[in-house]
């Protein structure tokens, strides 16, 4: 009886067996299932990546940093996210939108000098990949709302022929945010709104913040997130000058008494809501489970017109820290590790390949790493890293070093005194021959001036260039009494006796027979050593002893005369920064380097114009000028150490990695005005101005506002009873204008 149930056990798995072979889906030879798919899991699609680009914006300018700056919806997306604490940019505005388009530093694309001006035919370098056009490739639809700022003379550099499938915003740097008018200076304006490669006229009257955010949500809502992933750069105009915010959004910052900062933080507010409008529309229409959104400024704040680096030093448009440090945070749900703070080294350069390889574009021509330790790949000819796993993962950071620019055109005023010239001159001393001489020089030409335009009636005194008295009996006439007076003056002057450094009078030195003029030529800095007499050897001692104490105390970048060893390695003249590790080394002229406070920021002063550029440093006279700064920013992140005179062993090593990078530079484009710009010559808007067909010529050179794009004169000899003649002119009629 017991053979019976096992029977049936054994029929009933028979019969199993045979229906789940009956049931069981054939495979191909790859091993697919029928009707489709693979044995592995569904990969999934690309991410919708969100770009929000703000203008302007300081370190001080958002909530998290500053509870003054009421921003709760960046304050909840930073949270939620990952903030990035050590994001660096660059200190204007073009540069930071090259580097974030190429993923290349500014010195591999010409434009290491300054912003691309409106009538400047000027872009992006023609053949280089950009970001848009990478993702393009990989599936993504492009799309670009806001502000361009790199280039426009050709349509071949307008945002539809660089990758982006629309385009809706302004072309140029500076727009009003009602009238939607850009100046360039003062006579260049037009109107700077565009839709795609036309002139987007009828929008006067609507707040451009509000206006890119009403078309930001709108391409949302007409796109299919399941169909094609979608790339959008939200480039705010905002909060860029002119300051014009919404009257409603300056109530709640009612108790600031700094009108201007008022009005930033206003338009800060400006910027929240519409960062609030975009993600409302993200979780309506179906992308944000499956989007990355990143907010980034372009540059640091401009304390003049209301923003605030604090306490960074330095403000936009120079290398300090509150120049180049930037306000950035990334926000997803397919973040690994959220709710934190990254302090990892970051650049703008990194979101080329970051992206890119976030939403499966081509990276295949790859190099070897540069750094060995990490086995970094890095993408051929990009500067940037790839940094997803460093922001999603917390893993370790594969940037190293960031180079800020090396602008080879940007010298500071006095850059002609090098450390050679040091080496073989005598610092200026108030007590010393070559001071006194160098002085009465400056004077004696002053005076002279004053003299020839008080008394011009006589021929004589035009005749400049006459440094002796001419051979033969011929007599010139007599100057003026006065002009005689002050000549006596000079003259007595030249010969008082010199006062050496311990206060004691040498003695009388004999006047030469060359003329006053001749001598003063002969007597510069550099040969100072060979033209004093040898019959005062204690005198020539001394002034050289003092001069060493002086320089010593003024120089504390050396305890000695004799020449630093980074002089042969890199001209420090040149305005360059960069970060290698902790360390941050600065040449040149590096900006305005001071810390603005919120209670001294000054009110507005000037137009956006020379905002834009630092102006140049007063600097003692007696003294070369300092070009080189370091400093550990992981130990002192607000640069008060200057360490350059304690470790000139790091100052050699990053000024050889200067001279690596300048060695891969291409030349500095920088062209000047095209009169061809004019918007009164297109219906007055800002538009292409170039044929596609003209051949893109080269400069290189300074741009000096109001004379390029004109030929220049052949320069007339000088007269100067004409100039005495238009000087009285100019002079009657102003008293009649005035009714004096």
């Amino acid at each position: 009886m017991r053979v019976v149930p096992a029977a049936l056990t054994a029929l009933t798995a028979f019969l199993s067996l045979d229906f789940l072979s009956a049931h069981r889906p054939e495979l191909d030879p790859i091993g697919r299932r029928e009707g489709g798919g693979t044995g592995q899991k569904k990969k999934k699609p690309p991410p919708h990546i969100i770009f929000i680009l703000i203008d302007d914006q300081g370190f001080n300018d958002i909530g998290y940093h500053n509870p003054t700056i009421k921003t709760p919806t960046l304050d909840k997306l930073a949270a939620e996210g990952v903030i990035l604490e050590n994001y660096y940019v660059q200190p204007i505005c073009t540069p930071s939108r090259s580097q974030l388009m190429t993923g290349r530093y500014q010195i591999h694309t010409g434009l290491q000098h300054s912003i691309i001006r409106p009538s400047q035919p000027s872009c992006l370098p023609s053949g280089m990949d950009t970001l848009p056009e990478r993702l393009r490739e990989a599936g993504y639809a492009t799309h670009l709302v806001g502000k361009w700022h790199l280039g426009f003379y050709r349509k071949a550099c307008l945002p539809t022929r660089k990758g982006f499938d629309t385009f809706f915003g302004s072309l140029t740097g500076s727009v009003d945010y009602y009238s939607y008018g850009s100046c360039d200076g003062a006579a260049l304006c037009g109107y700077d709104l565009h839709d795609n490669e036309s002139v987007a006229w009828g929008h006067e009257g609507k707040y451009s913040t509000m206006l890119f955010t009403q078309r930001a949500r709108k391409i949302l809502e007409s796109h299919d997130p399941t169909e094609r992933p979608l790339f959008l750069l939200l480039s705010l105009q905002a909060v860029h000058t002119p300051l014009q915010p919404p009257k409603s959004y300056i109530y709640p910052y009612r108790g600031m008494t700094n009108v201007a900062r008022r009005k930033f933080a206003a338009m800060v507010s400006t910027v929240d809501e519409a960062v609030r409008n975009v993600t409302y529309a993200l979780r309506k229409y179906g992308y944000y489970k499956n989007s990355v959104i990143i907010y980034s400024t372009d540059n640091g704040a401009q304390p003049l017109i209301g923003g605030s680096n604090w306490p960074l030093r330095g403000r936009k448009g120079t290398y300090w820290e509150g120049g180049v440090r930037g306000v950035a945070f990334v926000h997803s749900p397919l973040l690994k590790r959220r709710r934190r703070v990254s302090r990892d080294l970051l650049h703008i350069t990194d979101w080329f390949p970051t992206l890119v390889g976030l939403g499966g574009g081509n990276t295949s021509q790859v190099d070897s790493g540069v750094f060995s330790l990490s086995l970094v790949v890095q993408s051929r000819g990009l500067d940037g890293f790839d940094v997803w796993a460093t922001i999603s993962e917390g893993k370790e950071s594969p940037r190293r070093e960031i180079l800020h620019n090396i602008n080879p055109l940007h010298k500071p005023v006095a850059a002609s005194m090098m450390w050679d010239d040091v080496e073989t001159s005598q610092p200026a001393v108030k007590t010393s021959k070559e001071a006194t001489n160098k002085k009465l020089k400056k004077k004696k030409k002053k005076k002279r001036k004053k003299v020839l335009k008080l008394k011009q009636h006589k021929k004589s005194t035009f005749r400049l260039k006459t440094v002796r008295k001419p051979a033969g009996k011929s007599k010139e006439p007599e100057p003026p009494p006065k002009a005689r007076a002050q000549s006596e003056h000079w003259s007595r002057l030249r010969h008082e006796p010199k006062i050496q450094s311990s206060g004691s009078l040498s003695s009388r030195q004999k006047p030469k027979t060359k003329s006053k003029r001749t001598t003063l030529q002969n007597q510069n800095l550099s040969q100072s050593r060979q033209t004093q007499t040898k019959s005062k050897p204690k005198l020539k001692q001394q002034l050289k002893t003092k001069s060493r104490q002086t320089f010593v105390q003024n120089h504390n970048t050396s305890r000695s005369r004799t020449r630093p060893a980074w002089s042969s390695v890199w001209d420090t003249s040149v305005q360059a920064a960069i970060r290698v590790g902790d360390w941050k080394l600065l040449t040149g002229d590096p900006g305005h380097g001071d810390w603005v406070p919120l209670q001294i920021l000054p009110t507005l002063l000037g137009h956006w114009w020379h905002l834009e550029r630092s102006l140049p440093a007063h600097r003692n006279s007696s003294h070369p000028p300092k070009t080189v700064w370091l400093f550990n920013i992981t130990a002192d992140p607000y640069e008060r150490r200057d360490l350059a005179a304690q470790r000139p062993d790091v100052v050699q090593q990053l000024l050889a990695r200067l001279a690596y990078y300048n060695r891969t530079a291409v030349p500095v484009y920088f062209p000047p005005d095209d009169p061809r710009a004019d918007p009164s010559r297109h219906a007055g808007a800002w538009v292409p101005w170039a044929d596609e067909d003209e051949e893109e010529e080269k400069y290189r050179g300074v741009y000096k506002k109001g004379k390029s794009g004109k030929k220049k004169k052949k320069k007339k000899k000088s007269c100067g009873l004409c100039k005495l003649k238009t000087f009285f002119l100019k002079l009657n009629t102003g008293m009649m204008s005035n009714r004096i």
